[in-house]
């Protein structure tokens, strides 16, 4: 304001200095990440897979669900009608959006308390999350992926890496089915990957390095079939027939227990010739 007393505005200069000169150095000391993998959760670090968990303590499972919904939909902005309708179908309107407005604001209010850069912005009667440079690490694991190419000696770490990156499920503990369809593409992505190193391994006869990766698999999907079927043909390849029988046995089980099915025609067509070989 006028008349301009050069003291104060030094200071002013000196705190908007000063200002500009600290916060980039603590977004690049002090990164956040968001992570999805298996739950929603939050890491400091800038190395996806190798960052600390942060604690976060939510005062409503509602906030929690609407900012991973915020997530999963972060490239386009979501009108809050719609939010409504989708969180809170039961409420009248008033209060629907009372009830949707102190989300947000808890949203706001955890982001600012993690010193995120991320935000969520309000416009033209919608939110839209605005990472802001935040590391998203399904995001990241993806992007990292489809910039790989072929498996070679030189590419094969990374592609081990980013299998081990693979935590569990998108969002597998929330069991939110709106995220179903996303769960499943990176999902798919996740086997497809899988069947490539697993494949390449065999070729190569890293048998050891095959095995350890089957069964990790198994474990965080005890029903995809691929993973019995490759550790049938390593031990095959071993000759190791009492483990291709258990792993033939284990799989039937496993199908008839949850589907009441029994494996595949292609599984069982290669069951029995290898069978027909040992005789």
């Amino acid at each position: 304001m006028k008349p301009v007393q050069r003291d104060r505005l030094n200071r002013t200069i000196n705190r908007i200095t000063d200002r500009k000169t600290v916060e980039p150095l603590r977004s690049q000391t002090d990164s956040k990440i968001i992570s999805c993998f298996q739950t929603l959760h939050f890491q400091k670090g800038s190395e996806i897979g190798k960052a600390e968990p942060i604690d976060v303590n939510w005062r409503t499972a509602k906030a929690r669900e609407l900012f991973a919904y915020l997530v999963q939909h972060r490239k386009q902005p979501v009108r809050k009608d719609v939010l409504l309708e989708f969180f809170w179908p039961e409420s009248d309107v008033k209060k629907g959006y009372a009830q949707l407005y102190s989300a947000i604001y808890q949203i706001r209010k955890m982001l600012d308390s993690l010193q995120m850069n991320s935000t969520v912005v309000s416009f033209d009667k919608s939110y839209k999350l605005h990472l802001n440079g935040t590391k998203l690490d399904v995001e990241e694991w993806e992007r990292e992926l489809r910039q790989l190419p072929n498996i070679t000696e030189d590419t094969l770490p990374s592609y081990r890496r980013l299998l081990e990156t693979y935590k569990g499920d998108y969002l597998a503990e929330e069991a939110y089915l709106w995220a179903e369809n996303e769960r499943e593409r990176l999902r798919t992505l996740y086997h497809s990957t899988f069947n490539k190193v697993t494949t390449y391994y065999l070729e190569c006869g890293y048998y050891t390095d095959a095995i350890t990766l089957c069964q990790r698999v198994q474990t965080l999907h005890p029903l995809m079939e691929t993973s019995y079927f490759l550790l049938m043909q390593v031990y095959a390849k071993m000759g190791d027939n009492h483990s291709v029988k258990s792993q033939y046995e284990k799989l039937n089980h496993v199908l008839e227990a949850e589907y009441g099915i029994h494996t595949s025609d292609s599984i069982e067509n290669w069951y029995n010739e290898w069978k027909k070989q040992l005789q």
